[in-house]
């Protein structure tokens, strides 16, 4: 029977309690959202919503094709000139996800007789990257400049190293700077992933290779998604503007994919003008992950340390981790639950995000909800 095997697949989830289910939301909810990755609070301010409805009404509801054919307006390009400027880089581009801007960079920057050094704990994005591309992966210890500099050590031509900046999984960073030397001391490129960084880290929220002082850097490139802090959708990469131009003529899904929706450019668009205005937001979110460990912690969980918006509670089991979600849910608390396969070391946890609007009431609520539900 055609795609029999299915039916043994989804049993074997249901033996592990891994069955992933849709939940669609109402556009109005009583719940506490600390599942989202709106950091920022911008996803439904009202000059986000407006520039994307401008760009709706000015442009029309799609693209209309891909960024070479008719699918880059002038929006998409005041978007990258401001993207760029706001980051620290010369030059940007936009895709349609975060996730098809990791496909591209990982793609296009490692051509055959490449090496490609990948952290054991990066995003699923970067990961199909390194599979999509023609070099060779390898994947080394989870933030460890000393392991990229062994895996690079002897190689013969052109070589990166990929890395999210923030991961998503607990919210640790990775120490940039000393992956950049690592990167430097063998000529390789360093591909940085901030879908996570961005909006959070960094001067008024360019980001975490801004923080780390590698913004800018010839040999240094960057991705972003529009989807977290600007509250919108669609992806970036960020870098020397003769990566961008080769990324134009090589990366394929930028040349076969059509352009990201004038709605969602004008969203991101007004979300990081508010941002320049208002600094503070960035701030406010780290202080908000900070303030949600501490009182986690002192609550007896067992919270990792966030370095940036992110905050990871462990959990016993991926089972356990399914029902204390649903019961903070049923609660009025809305958390992410992250289980196996999503997460690299089997460990099943609760992800929280730690929005910049959050009150100091609301942050009192998720705590008492999380600890009340335990299991």
């Amino acid at each position: 029977m055609a795609f029999g095997w299915i039916d043994e697949q989804a049993e074997q989830r249901r033996s592990a309690g891994l069955v992933r289910t849709l939940r669609p939301r109402p556009a109005d909810t009583p719940l506490l959202d600390l599942a989202s990755n709106d950091y920022l609070g911008l996803a439904r301010h009202p000059e986000v919503t407006e520039g994307a409805a401008r760009a709706a009404r000015t442009w029309g509801g799609g693209a209309t094709g891909s960024r070479l054919v008719t699918g880059t307006t002038e929006l998409h390009t005041e978007l990258e000139h401001e993207l760029a400027d706001f980051c620290g880089f010369e030059a940007a581009l936009v895709f349609s996800s975060g996730y098809a801007a990791n496909l591209a960079a990982v793609t296009a920057l490692a051509p055959h007789g490449s090496l490609v050094v990948s952290d054991a704990g990066n995003h699923a994005s970067l990961i199909d990257g390194c599979r999509l591309a023609r070099g060779v992966t390898q994947v080394v210890a989870h933030r460890d400049p000393d392991a990229v500099r062994k895996a690079l050590d002897g190689h013969e031509g052109p070589a990166v190293a990929v890395s999210d900046t923030v991961f998503s999984v607990d919210g640790d960073a990775a120490p940039l700077a000393a992956l950049a030397d690592a990167c430097r001391e063998h000529g390789a490129g360093l591909v940085l992933d901030d879908a996570h960084g961005l909006g959070v880290l960094g001067d008024g929220g360019r980001g975490a290779p801004h923080a780390a002082g590698v913004a800018g850097a010839g040999d240094v490139v960057v991705t972003v998604t529009l989807s977290k802090s600007l509250g919108s959708q669609g992806g970036a990469v960020l870098g020397p503007a003769r990566v961008i131009g080769h990324l134009v003529n090589a990366a394929r899904t930028f040349i076969f994919d059509t352009g990201l929706a004038p709605a969602a450019a004008g969203a991101a668009l007004a979300a990081l003008r508010l941002l320049r205005r208002e600094p503070g937001r960035a701030a406010r979110a780290g202080a908000v992950a900070r303030e949600l460990h501490t009182r986690l912690t002192a609550a007896g969980l067992e919270a990792v340390r966030p370095d940036a918006a992110v905050v990871s509670v462990r959990a016993p089991s991926p089972e356990q981790a399914v029902r204390w979600a649903a019961d903070c849910r049923a609660a009025g608390l809305s958390v992410g639950c992250f289980r196996p396969p999503s997460v690299p070391d089997g460990i099943s946890r609760l992800r929280l995000t730690a929005r910049a609007d959050l009150s100091g009431a609301e942050i009192e609520r998720a705590v008492r909800v999380i600890g009340d539900t335990r299991p």
